[in-house]
């Protein structure tokens, strides 16, 4: 791996070198590392682009890192990861995407990834989107997500988006199972004229099962932002949804939530903030040494975290 390839694999994995455990590190539209581990099988997908990841019932307390990272001009690419989890597994699963342009030629990852969790497991999903170089060419990421969550089971996502992508729609549809819960956290950053889309929907077909949808963004100069989420309560059930978002400059940003009760004991609740910051919020800081600008810079910070 060249120079850069080796900032955007830290950028969106935190990498420094070759992990221990599983790990499939994609570079330029091939694989560059591979390693399955006793719990954990990684093998080639027999039809399309992209690989195939088993794990094997009661594994616990193990990561599967597959990063992707593109610094050739022009790339553009679609592929396909299928997840099988078993019972009584508890995994961490870190996975992103960096794309470096530094020509006029756009480059685009397009990432379908489909987990099938079994029951009584735990499932943390981390992925990090991050774009670089000065090119004018667009830097393109279109991440969806499929879930079925079994019985009993739980699957937390942690996704950021924070700099350097100029056009994204991230798409996640899921379904729960009995008891089953699912915790979404987004963190989304745009500026210039960049254009970003997260839409989820979620069903909640099981008794008991729940689900809890957060957005937190901030959208700078020229750019727009558009929030959809839709919870549907097909059980007795609990769902919540929220966006959170900063404006600043002349963007934009729409929040379209939607809950549906199809059962008499779902409870669902939806909630949209959307504002600029608060100017005795600038001031405060200002007080103690900030300038106006790095107050601005301080405040986003702390709420994207």
């Amino acid at each position: 791996m060249d120079t850069i390839q080796k900032e955007l694999l830290e950028a969106v994995s935190g990498l420094h070198e070759i992990p221990v455990g599983a790990y499939n590190i994609r570079t330029n539209g091939k694989t560059e590392a591979r390693n399955s581990t006793e719990h954990i099988e990684i093998i080639p997908r027999e039809s399309g682009d992209g690989i195939v990841i088993k794990i094997k019932p009661g594994t616990k307390n193990e990561s599967l890192h597959i990063p992707v990272v593109l610094s050739q001009a022009g790339l553009k690419e679609t592929v396909y990861n299928d997840f099988y989890i078993g019972d009584d597994c508890d995994v961490t699963i870190i996975a992103g995407c960096g794309i470096h342009c530094g020509t006029d030629d756009s480059s685009q990852h397009d990432g379908i990834h489909s987990f099938f969790i079994g029951k009584n497991s735990k499932v943390k999903y981390v992925e990090k989107h991050y774009g670089s170089g000065d090119g004018k060419g667009q830097r393109i990421m279109n991440p969806e997500t499929i879930v079925e969550i079994g019985e009993n089971s739980y699957m937390e996502m942690d996704t950021a988006q924070i700099k350097g992508v100029d056009s994204t729609i991230r798409k996640t549809t899921a379904k729960l199972g009995a008891h089953a819960s699912m915790k979404v956290m987004e963190r989304l950053m745009t500026h210039g004229t960049q254009k970003a889309e997260s839409r989820f929907i979620v069903d909640l077909n099981g008794e008991d099962s729940g689900a809890n949808i957060i957005s937190r963004s901030v959208a700078k100069d020229e750019s727009h932002q558009l929030f959809q989420s839709v919870l549907n309560g097909n059980a007795k059930c609990s769902g919540h949804t929220e966006c959170d978002a900063i404006i600043v400059g002349n963007a934009k940003i729409s929040s379209i939530p939607e809950i549906t009760a199809n059962n008499s004991d779902a409870a669902l609740i939806h909630e949209a903030a959307i504002g600029k910051i608060a100017g005795e919020q600038i001031v405060k800081l200002m007080t103690l040494g900030l300038t106006e600008e790095e107050a601005e810079e301080q405040i986003i910070s702390g709420f994207l975290k």
